[in-house]
This record gives C-alpha cells, structure tokens and sequence, in this order.
C-alpha cells in the first residue's frame, strides 16, 4: 500500500501540498488529476524518491518494483527492439552473470541462471517486445531500425514501450498518450486493463481514464481528495461534493448576516449588550468555509466569420505526397459551412497530410482543387507551437495580428483563455506547452475563421481547457477537420468520420465503438468490417439489454438515495433558517429550539448514511460496468 501523511511539498515559495493524506492499495489502478501546476508531476516524483517531503512521509513496500517512462532517449544505434528489451533490467543482468558463468565454467551456477531466466520470462521476451512495439504503431520494418533513426516523438513510443516491458509491481504513466494516435491509444488501453500492478495514471484524456482506472486522486487545494470510479464517476461525484459545499457555505454566509445583523442593531442598547457580545463571540469562532471554485479559468466562443461560402473547399481526384511519394490519392471531398468531419486511421496513413493539404502547406500533385472566394483557415498542429516567437508576449502576438485593436479588448480576449493579468504581459519562451497551445489556439479563434484544421489541439492542454474547447467547437458554424487521439471530443464535436487508409479517404460507416471493434479484429488494424460485424453489433446490444436488466436493482437503489439526499438537505436547510432565527434563542423557546437541534442532529446523521450506500453503490456499478466493458472487449 502506498501512504501519503501529512505531506507538506513546496517547490520555492509555491505550496503545493499541505498536510495532505491519501492510500492507494495494492492493485488498484488510479488516475492523479489537478489543474497544470498543481502538483501531479512533483508527486510522481516523491514516489520515485526524486524529491524529499518538507515534512510528512510518503511510504510505499520496499520490495515494489517502480517502473516509469524515461523522459530523454539516448541517441544510440541500438536497434528499437533491444532498447525496448533493456527496459527489463533484471532480464538484462541474468545475461549478463550467464555470459559470465558460461566463460568460466560454472555449470550449476549457469543451470541456476537458465531457471531464473525462465522465470523472467526471458523466453518470449522479444515476442513480447514486438507485440507492444506493434501495437504502439511500429511497422515490422521499423522494429530492427537503430534509435538514432526515430524523431522525438516516436522516440517518447520507445521509452513508454521499455516501462511496459519491465516487471513491475508499480506503473507510473505521466500523460502517456500525448505523443499516441488513436490506434496506439486504444491499443495502451487494452494492455493497461490487463496490467496486474498498481498503475497511478496522469492523463487530460477522458475516455482513456474512464477506461482505465477504478480511482481518481485529484490534486485541490493543496490537498489530496479520493474518489472512487473513473473519470465520469469522479465529475459527478465531484460535482454533488462542490454542490453540498455550496449549500453549506449558503447557510453559513445567511447565519453570519443574522448574527452582524443582530450585532448591528443591538450592539449599543445595554439590554442586549451581553448578547450582542455573545454573537461577536460566535462570530468570530466560526470556521469560515471557503466558497467552491467551480467556474473555469476558460471561457470563449468562436465568433461569427465574416463569410460563410458554400463549399469552402472542393477536390476532384486529387493526388497528394511529399516529391515523388504519393501519400493520398483520388481523393473526392467538399467541405461546406457545417461540416464537421473527423479523421480517423493509423498513424503514418496520411492524416495530417490532408490536413496540411486543406492549409496551403502541401499543393496537390494533380486532379481539382477549388477554394472559394473569402475562405479564411483557421490552422491549429503542434508544430505551430515553435513558431511563437520568444522574446514577445501574448498581448504581442495579438497586436501583430490586430494592430488597430484597443490593449482593453485584447486583454480581455486573452483573459478568456487564461491569460489574465501580468500573464498577457511575459514572455512566451519559458511558457509551459500548454500555456503555448492556448496562445495558439487564441490566435486562431482570434482570426474568425470559416474552416478549422485541427491536428491533435487537445495535446498539453488540461482538462479545464479540453471542456473550453468542446464547448466553443460546439458553437462553431464553419466547417472543421480534426485530428485527434481525443475520444471525448471526436465524439462530441464531430458528425462525421472518414477513414484515411492505404491511400484512400472514404467515409467510415459507424461511430468511434465501431471503430475500436474494427482495430480489435484479431490484431488486424487494416481488416475490412464484414457482415459479420452486424452479427457482433446485433450480439452487442443483446449484452447491453442484459447488462441493463442485471444492474437495475443497483441503480434503483441509487435513485433511492439520490431521493433520500434530496429531500434530506430540502429539510435541512428549512430548520437552518428556522434556526437563524435570533429570537428562537430566547429562553422561553428553549424546547423549540432543541427539538430542532435534534432534528438537525438526526438529519445529518440521516444524510450522511445516505451518502455512503451512495457512494458504495456507485462503485459497485462501476465495478460491473468494468466488467461487462472486458467482457465485450474479450
């Protein structure tokens, strides 16, 4: 079991745990959430014995395995398949005493070697290596290609692949989707539902978290809050725990109001005095709630283009590649005000191809291609990060864009995207990538364009962010393309989606679960849905039935206590206002006021039982919710 006690952690003046406390058990697979710069990644860290606690103690079993994924990838000719293989360290020391005994003759010792060796899976180990290199997206080729020959990206696929492979009893993954396309996505999924550790998860992806942990651990105020069930559990959870924050903060700002009140009137006629003195007393002893911080950082909208041509893109047998290379071709696409398309495909299929084709940065090697008159692009990719220049700031950026714009409006635009205050002001280049995502994404929202090109926009940005941009692109009236290993989003935003495959572009005919079962097809990425896939919708849709049917008592008994709560704090707050009541605290309505003290009492104690078959309830849900997704996935 991993403990938090009493942890205080400060980088510099910043406190960004404060007498915090949490367990995570062993086996439980948790999900660590919070804002940017709260604390996830320091956290991490403490595990990893890379920080010190300022005071408490962070214990977990000194036999545990750690495995994490190395942030830097040495420039080594070693093929990727022996990289990811040295992630087994212990594999890689047997061999090394084996190679030892061997040249020195020493039969027993090597005989004991060979068992070892056994039971570290060190036979099937490069079967295992290649079937996670597969699956996170390299081809057969690529497998024995050198180190040296991979970008940074695909470099960051080797390390996640080296901590796969290493027997671990704790997995440590910090945004391991980031540098991932959809295929690999799904495929990390899968694996991390088999994974028998304990895995503590820091990822922005919904869908991944919902599909991957039973727990959330969320990083607020300096504080470590449990929740139990994935990430749709925790919002609504969350959401009933900020609620009933609310509530009580209510009732206390309307009991001090009575008490000032009393104060204020009473205070200076010597008849009251001792009681007026009473509710100072009272007032000052009070605990003071803080109110709950639900609202966003992050608010903004597409504004209206100024022209909405229709079709903003047409293309007619157009072929498109990089010199000689054809990457795409005969491709047949119009784009009109409202389209909504999402890519799907492989990674190295030809997603981003059409995207750069669509923003003028590639020029089609033959067939039609229109655009009309008062088309203005709206182009978001990750590497548009590197073009912010450095040395300027936000507000900079923005004036380069808009020169006649007042400094008020510009601030107030940035403002909406988190960049409030001073923050408009600083310089871009020590900028975290989140902080350089939502520049980007400002100054195209900025330029009120007709069609957006998004290429993985969701890539640094935290969930706060992610929720903003959903619901601008909902608002959205021109038309959008987006690539995104997202889910939640593509899901959300999107209307349509097209496969890009074997140089093709041809509308996929499903949503995202339809093409998660065709990824799934015997390991077969490529593999054509047959008719056999209506059979397995239809067979789908029986489980669910069942599912339904099974876990119904279980919901009704949620409702139940939903219903319980409801009125429960419905009668609460009814006896708190009788209680702020300043005469009910006159002797003659002594009785009174303890019948309602005790009903008060009683109803809290009522609430609280409430709560907790709720709660137990709810991950009993979860649970066979888990159960029936593996079970369907199988």
């Amino acid at each position: 079991m991993i403990q938090f006690s009493d942890v205080v952690l400060m980088r510099g003046s910043k406190v960004l745990l404060e007498n915090a406390n949490a367990r995570v058990y062993p086996g439980h697979k948790v999900g660590l959430i919070g804002a940017n710069g709260c604390g996830k990644s320091s956290l991490f860290a403490l595990l990893q014995k890379k920080l010190q606690t300022d005071q408490g103690d962070v214990s977990l079993p000194q036999q545990w395995q750690l495995a994490s994924v190395a942030q830097e990838t040495p420039a080594v000719d070693r093929s990727a398949i022996d990289y990811v293989i040295d992630g087994d360290q212990g594999y890689r020391q047997l061999q090394q005493q084996l190679s030892e005994a061997e040249q020195q003759h020493q039969g027993e010792k090597i005989a004991a070697i060979h068992i070892q060796l056994e039971e570290a899976g060190a036979y099937d180990i490069q079967a295992r290596a290649a079937t996670i290199l597969s699956g996170l997206g390299f081809s057969t080729e690529q497998i024995s290609h050198p180190v040296t020959a991979f970008s940074g990206g695909w470099r960051m696929r080797l390390n996640l692949a080296q901590a796969l492979i290493r027997r671990s009893d704790l997995l440590l993954l910090d945004e391991p989707t980031n540098h991932l396309d959809l295929d690999a996505v799904i495929w990390l999924e899968k694996w991390l539902q088999r994974y028998p550790g304990t895995l503590m998860l820091i990822s922005h992806d919904k869908e991944f978290l919902d599909n991957t942990i039973g727990h959330i651990l969320s990083i607020e105020h300096c504080q470590l809050v449990a929740y139990t069930g994935g990430y749709s559990a925790y919002e609504k959870q969350r959401a009933e725990r900020i609620r009933l924050q609310q509530i009580n903060y209510q009732r206390q700002q309307e009991k001090v109001a009575h008490l000032q009140s009393f104060i204020d009137r009473f205070g200076a006629k010597a008849s009251k005095a001792k009681q007026a003195q009473s509710r100072v007393k009272q007032l000052e002893k009070m605990e003071m709630l803080l109110p709950a911080h639900q609202d966003s950082a992050f608010s903004f909208s597409f504004p209206a283009p100024p022209k909405l041509p229709n079709p903003l893109v047409s293309m007619e047998q157009v072929k498109v590649g990089y010199d000689d290379k054809v990457i795409l071709e005969k491709l047949q696409l119009n784009l009109v005000p409202g389209s909504r398309i999402g890519l799907l495909g492989r990674n190295g299929a030809g997603k981003s191809t059409l995207i750069k084709l669509l923003a003028g940065e590639k020029s089609p090697i033959q067939g039609e291609y229109r655009t009309s008159a008062g088309l203005q692009i709206g182009y978001f990719a990750q590497h548009q990060l590197e073009y912010l220049t450095g040395e300027h700031s936000p507000l900079d950026h923005l004036v380069s864009i808009d020169p006649q714009a007042t400094e008020q409006t510009l601030r107030t635009f940035l403002g909406s995207f988190g960049f409030n205050g001073d923050e408009a002001l600083s310089p871009v280049a020590p900028m975290s990538g989140g902080e350089k995502a939502r520049l980007v994404l400002a100054l195209v929202v900025y330029q009120k364009p007709n069609l957006l090109l998004l290429d993985e926009p969701t890539n640094h940005l935290d969930l706060d962010m992610r929720h903003a941009l959903n619901l601008a692109l909902q608002g959205f009236s021109g038309a959008m393309v987006l690539v995104s290993h997202d889910r939640f989003l593509l899901s959300s935003v999107c209307d349509e989606f097209y496969l890009v495959d074997k140089g093709n572009v041809q509308p996929f005919a499903g949503d995202l679960d339809d093409y998660r079962q065709y990824l799934l097809q015997e390991g077969e990425p490529n593999k054509p849905i047959d008719k056999a896939d209506k059979v397995d919708r239809k067979q789908l849709k029986r489980l669910e039935a069942e599912f339904r049917k099974k876990t119904h008592p279980i919901r009704q008994r949620i409702t139940k206590h939903e219903k319980a709560m409801h009125q429960h704090q419905s009668e609460l707050m009814t006896i708190e206002q009788q209680l702020a009541d300043t005469d009910l605290y006159q002797s003659e309505r002594k009785q009174q006021l303890t019948d309602l003290l005790q009903q008060q009492a009683a109803l809290k104690d009522e609430l609280e039982d409430n709560e907790m078959h709720w709660l137990d309830l709810q991950e009993q849900l979860e649970q066979l919710q888990q159960e029936f997704d593996l079970e369907v996935a199988s």
